[in-house]
């Protein structure tokens, strides 16, 4: 068999195209360590992200109020368990309400699954009505430490049913705490956010998100139910879940999404709508 030069380029390019396919299928990666989970993977743009995970737990009537003297209800998280490939980590949260939360996070190469559970072992009602997981993303949109607000263009969320970049129309700037910008969740009291600037408008659904340095992909957070959206201020974008303050004995089920996908929106919506099939009745409240 005679090898030509334009046969041996065809298979290194479709070797490099293998290789290059078998990256993007590579399950994603994740360790947990003091407050901070990072989730690794070489098809990552950034290849790095970290959350906060947990930021804070936080009480209600905080959107005018002192948030360390007020809002934050203190706690201790520790990890349960990680697997040997890193693709499943168990974390547990004991509030100092004392409210118990279990969080089991499961990675594919393309999402971060995190199922959480609250319950509430005491005999008096639950003072938390939300928390904070704090996704970093300016190692994702390649916007750097310098200019800390430069990856609001890259953010969005969702109004009047299409995707719409940051700062978008009737963006707020006052409040006890500037800047920023808050989106409360479906039926959570205005009281009850975030102390930063609250947008006047209505999502058309749970998902905040931004695009990569080049605009191929998107990373976009989703949790059900959530307290509100937020873009915050160390090049940070949350979708903050709510508990509620969790009556005696009772307990709760949340469910959270974070995907980093190709950008191709109207399929990112499809995946987000399966996923939480009740999000198109909430947001027509």
């Amino acid at each position: 068999m005679r090898i030509t030069l334009n046969t041996s380029l065809s298979f290194l390019f479709a070797l490099t195209a293998t290789l290059s396919i078998a990256a993007e299928k590579a399950p994603l990666t994740m360790e947990w360590q003091d407050e901070m989970l990072t989730i690794r993977g070489d098809h990552l743009p950034g290849k790095t992200i970290e959350i906060w995970y947990l930021e804070a737990y936080c009480r209600d009537n905080s959107h005018t109020t002192h948030w360390r003297d007020h809002t934050v209800v203190e706690h201790t998280t520790r990890l349960v368990s990680r697997n040997d490939v890193g693709t499943r980590i168990e974390l547990q949260c004991k509030v100092d309400d004392g409210l118990i939360v279990d969080h089991v996070l499961t990675s594919t190469h393309d999402e971060v699954d995190i199922r959480i559970l609250a319950r509430n072992p005491t005999d008096t009602r639950s003072q938390t009505h939300w928390a904070q997981p704090c996704v970093r993303v300016g190692a994702f949109t390649g916007t750097g430490a310098d200019d800390k607000y430069a990856y609001l263009s890259k953010s969005f969320v969702f109004l009047d049913g299409k995707l719409t970049r940051m700062p978008t129309r009737d963006w707020a700037t006052e409040a006890r705490y500037t800047p920023g910008q808050v989106w409360a969740g479906p039926g959570v009291p205005r009281a009850d956010v975030n102390p930063r600037p609250l947008h006047p408008d209505v999502r058309s659904n749970g998902l905040i998100g931004c695009f990569s340095t080049d605009e191929s992909k998107i990373l976009a957070i989703a949790f059900e139910p959530y307290q509100e959206l937020f873009q915050g201020v160390i090049r940070c974008l949350h979708s903050d879940f709510r508990l509620g303050g969790i009556e005696p004995g009772a307990s709760l089920e949340i469910r959270g999404k974070l995907y980093v996908v190709d950008n191709d929106v109207p399929a990112l919506l499809d995946r987000y709508h399966r996923d939480f099939p009740r999000s198109q009745s909430l947001h027509q409240k």
